[in-house]
């Protein structure tokens, strides 16, 4: 694979200690681009302090003024150009995994699931006007403030003010009339450890030509009741799902390395060239040479 966990251990080469989460604040002096498209395992919050910046998040572009924040999922690639002589922001960079209690359960997991899965439709951007009369840009505040001075306990507070963050993103009206709550209060941890199954068949093997009977016995279930099932959970066929993940990888690949189309199909899984740009632009309604054109601008 080519993703690597965000934390490996708990202390890097130096000694210093790993966290699974992050606070800064970074500056831009000039317009231009200021973090280059890159993607991680970890979830990323954006907290405009000053001026404006235009962040490239799955394929898409945002205009950011002062105020607003933007929710980057988990996977996804991402870029940061500045707009103007004066930017600042607040950055809180977390792994998915601390926001499950000690052992992860899908009764946690469906509500983690849409921010770890790129292609989610929940809202992003979340303006000034928005959020100035609620708790989150204190808590922002809190979470850089806790993570720089690093006080006693601080490790709890950081992951209680983060749960506490990302509990307000999912009650929010628009988010969940995104996601297919019914659907999910629906699951059980017999469909999450199929899924669970299934992710890490997929994760491990997308490059090589694998298939849903594969996947079905490895959940010990029957090909159709798994194509059901899975397609019932998912909203889509376990097809589908592989060519998304295949895409999304190529996306990466487009946006951080000058490989060939041909060369960026078959290291991702598929056969040709020429499917691998019909899946795209099923997928992403835009040529992989216009995705990588818009990236790199």
């Amino acid at each position: 694979m080519m993703n690597e966990p965000y934390f490996e251990s708990n202390r890097t080469q130096d000694g210093s200690i790993h966290y699974p989460y992050e606070s800064m604040i970074h500056y831009g002096k000039e317009p231009r681009c200021i973090v280059p498209s890159h993607w991680h395992l970890y979830i990323e919050i954006l907290y405009l302090l000053s001026g404006t910046a235009k962040v490239y998040s799955g394929g898409e572009a945002y205009v950011l003024s002062e105020g607003d924040l933007i929710l980057i999922h988990s996977h996804e690639t991402h870029s940061i150009y500045s707009l103007d002589h004066e930017l600042s922001y607040i950055v809180v960079k977390f792994d998915p995994e601390i926001l499950y209690s000690t052992s992860r359960t899908f009764l946690e997991s469906k509500y983690i699931l849409p921010f770890t899965l790129a292609e989610s439709s929940n809202q992003r951007v979340f303006t000034a006007s928005e959020i100035r009369d609620t708790p989150i840009p204190d808590m922002i505040w809190e979470i850089y403030h806790e993570f720089s001075a690093k006080s006693f306990g601080f490790e709890l507070a950081v992951r209680t003010l983060i749960c506490r963050v990302f509990l307000w993103f999912l009650r929010q009206p628009r988010q969940q009339q995104h996601w297919n709550w019914e659907v999910a209060n629906s699951l059980n941890d017999s469909d999450y450890q199929m899924l669970q199954k299934v992710f890490e068949y997929i994760d491990y093997n997308y490059k090589s030509d694998i298939n849903a009977q594969t996947a079905a016995r490895l959940c010990n279930m029957s090909y159709s009741y798994f194509s059901r099932r899975f397609k019932a959970i998912m909203g889509k066929t376990f097809t589908n799902y592989l060519n998304y993940i295949r895409i999304t990888e190529a996306e990466k690949l487009l946006l951080t390395t000058d490989q060939s189309m041909t060369e960026i199909a078959l290291e991702v899984g598929f056969s040709s060239s020429s499917y691998f740009i019909q899946q795209f632009r099923q997928y992403k309604d835009i040529s992989p040479y216009q995705f990588r054109k818009k990236g790199k601008a």
